[in-house]
């Protein structure tokens, strides 16, 4: 889950000076925390790696206590801005300090500061810790930041991040040490203040972390010059008195140094494989081996070798978002080329190698910065098959269609009676680009579909769920073949659109929305629906059941369960209960089956039954009860667990 942190109230004015103690300071640095750290890392140059940043924050944010326990400190209150918190003020101001500190060059003839020194604490081993990649938008404003002198970085930051009007701004960069305060506000004017939203984007929170192995063969050559300095007699001794071939033979296996064939292939663009344009036609597959590759880069060899370089060894500056359940490692051997091409300012390469779709993507103007996303897309066929996400800008999604798709719209899933708005579909199957609500923060209004329509004349809807592929969404029973496209009946995902948003970079294949039961509300004031959406991943595990109620008020949750068969393909069946209160207040605990449920019980804080499937009991606000019901065929089924 990604750290929130409230920005702290806004301030009436205040003496000249603030004294702050240390118990003032560690309360706001613990209650503030993931946002402290998070203004340390977008201070500190890029050019230190994302690692090492990540570290260094958290080092930095830890770090910015007054010292000793009884010590005090005085903050000029011109640079606690708006700030009502004294101790906030001070904590930030440090951290500001210090992040500017380790920008600083090294000199020769000076002894470094402690910032500008790898942290001691905290320390990791055998790992790389860095923030979840974002789209083209947060790439594109790495590089203005990363173009900035750091206490031009920091002016944008203390603006955008933390609302801080440019007196106070100007204010606490002298008391940071900065030279010309002015110099460095004017010099954050050269980046829009549009982007100031995407610095609260988790490619930039620090506290909400992947983790992936170091290089693992220097590592293991450094371990072992390291046993090798310190016990070179006994490794010796002991590898001249074993018999045969010293440790024991690795059977058919080459020498540890010999390169192996696959390996080397995987990295020549040579040898990628291509599709021709009629192959799914000719072999009646709808895959993505069917694919034929597209693009106006496509002969690009310098760029399809970067691609799968980077694919095999991602270094230090390149953004790698991984989903769940997918292996990080480089390709077997010679991918195949789906797209090659430039999307808005970037150059973008998309790769499958029969398990894992890849997507490269770098700037325009800088080869250097680069991007890379795998995602799972073993046994993807037909609609999961039918779009990948070629790039995300501007709060917009882009897609590459399949070659079977025949055209391409856009549909709000809030308002199932709109009008459906026709999206350009080009040649090469590029669609145009329309608002995603994977990039949307705040409240949601709206949440845009793809719908495509394929060659067969079927449709499916798809959603960005802030990945590579998108998830494929259905309505019905979840039995075999009962599941149908949710283009056949919008209305039913219209209240529950939003709930969608829960589950992004979940690694989710499908979404399914059930319809279980109709009951009447007990005031006779109208009916409401019970419906059960359920996610199925790519990986198999990760399934999440939710149940909602959905009223002519408006519709809510009402249960949620993980890793369980119910509402799901295995186990068909589902039993929930919510609360709803009248218009007169009187509250109920209302419950409900599916349509094989023969009887439904309540017990413990409320008590009730009833025969059939749905039950309507009058209880205190507030009250619990344990439910279960029985099914046509004997069964007793329990109810899904209740959300706090």
């Amino acid at each position: 889950m990604q750290s929130q942190d409230v920005a702290p109230p806004p301030a009436t004015p205040r003496a000249q000076e603030s004294a702050v103690d240390v118990e003032q300071a560690e309360a706001a640095l613990v209650e503030h925390y993931p946002r402290l750290v998070r203004l340390a890392y977008l201070t500190l140059p890029p050019s230190l790696g994302r690692n090492r940043r990540v570290l260094t924050a958290h080092a930095l944010a830890q770090r910015a206590l007054p010292r000793g326990r009884k010590s005090a400190a005085l903050i000029p209150a011109q640079a606690t801005g708006r700030e009502r918190n004294p101790g906030y003020a001070y904590v930030r101001l440090q951290v500001v300090r210090t992040a500017l500190e380790a920008g600083l060059p090294l000199r020769r003839k000076a002894w470094p500061k402690r910032a500008q020194l790898p942290p001691l604490l905290p320390r990791v081993w055998g790992l790389r810790l860095f923030p979840r990649s974002g789209g083209a938008d947060e790439l594109a404003l790495d590089q203005r930041l990363s173009a900035l002198t750091s206490p031009a970085r920091a002016a944008y930051v203390l603006r955008g991040l933390e609302r801080l009007p440019d007196p106070a701004i100007r204010t606490l960069l002298d008391e940071a040490g900065v030279d010309d305060p002015a110099a460095a506000l004017k010099e954050a004017d050269s980046v829009p203040a549009q982007q100031y939203a995407l610095l609260s984007s988790p490619e930039y929170d620090p506290c909400s972390l992947h983790a992936r192995p170091t290089d693992l063969m220097r590592r293991r050559q450094h371990t072992k010059a390291a046993l090798a300095a310190t016990a070179a007699v006994v490794v010796c001794g002991a590898l001249l008195g074993l018999p045969g071939e010293g440790w024991g033979p690795d059977g058919a296996a080459a020498p540890s140094y010999a390169r192996n064939p696959a390996a080397q292939a995987a990295l020549d663009p040579g040898k990628l494989t291509t599709a021709t344009a009629t192959a799914w036609q000719a072999t009646g597959r709808t895959d993505f081996t069917t694919w034929p590759a597209r693009g106006d880069l496509v002969k690009d060899k310098a760029l399809l070798r970067r691609a799968l370089a980077v694919w095999a060894r991602p270094g230090e500056s390149v953004q790698v978002a991984v989903t769940l359940g997918t292996q990080a490692g480089p390709p077997p051997g010679p991918p195949q080329l789906l797209y090659a091409g430039r999307v808005d300012n970037l150059r973008v390469v998309l790769l499958h190698d029969g398990l894992r779709i890849a997507r490269y993507a770098e700037p325009l103007d800088d080869p250097g910065l680069a991007a890379l996303d795998l995602t799972r897309a073993d046994g993807a066929t037909g609609v999961g098959a039918s779009a990948l996400v070629l790039g995300r800008s501007d709060g917009n999604v882009r897609y590459l269609t399949a070659p079977w798709v025949r055209a391409a719209a856009v549909r709000d899933l809030t308002r199932p009676d709109a009008a459906v708005r026709r999206l350009a579909l080009a040649k090469d199957g590029t669609t145009a680009p329309f608002a995603s609500p994977a990039l949307r923060t705040g409240e949601c209004r709206s949440w845009d579909v793809l719908q495509l329509t394929e060659a067969t004349g079927g449709t499916r809807l798809l959603t960005d769920l802030s990945e590579v592929t998108p998830a494929h969404l259905t309505v019905g029973r979840p039995t075999s073949g009962a599941a149908r496209d949710a283009s056949a009946s919008p209305a039913t995902w219209s209240p529950f659109a939003c709930s969608l948003a829960a589950v992004r970079s979940q690694g989710v294949r499908t979404v399914n929305a059930w319809q279980f039961a109709r009951q009447p509300l007990p005031d006779g004031s109208g009916t409401a629906d019970w419906v059960c959406t359920r996610t199925e991943t790519w990986r198999g595990a990760g399934t999440r059941a939710l149940t909602q109620f959905d009223t002519p008020a408006g519709a809510y949750i009402t249960a949620a369960a993980d890793e369980i068969p119910a509402c799901g393909p295995a186990d068909p069946h589902v039993l929930a209960a919510g609360p709803w209160k009248s218009a007169t207040g009187d509250s109920y605990l209302l419950a409900a089956g599916s349509k094989d449920t023969v009887s439904v019980e309540l017990s413990g804080g409320a008590r009730g039954s009833a025969t059939g499937n749905l039950l309507a009991v009058p209880v205190e606000e507030g009250a619990q009860a344990e439910l279960k019901g029985t099914l046509a065929n004997g069964r007793e089924i329990g109810g899904l667990r209740p959300t706090q």
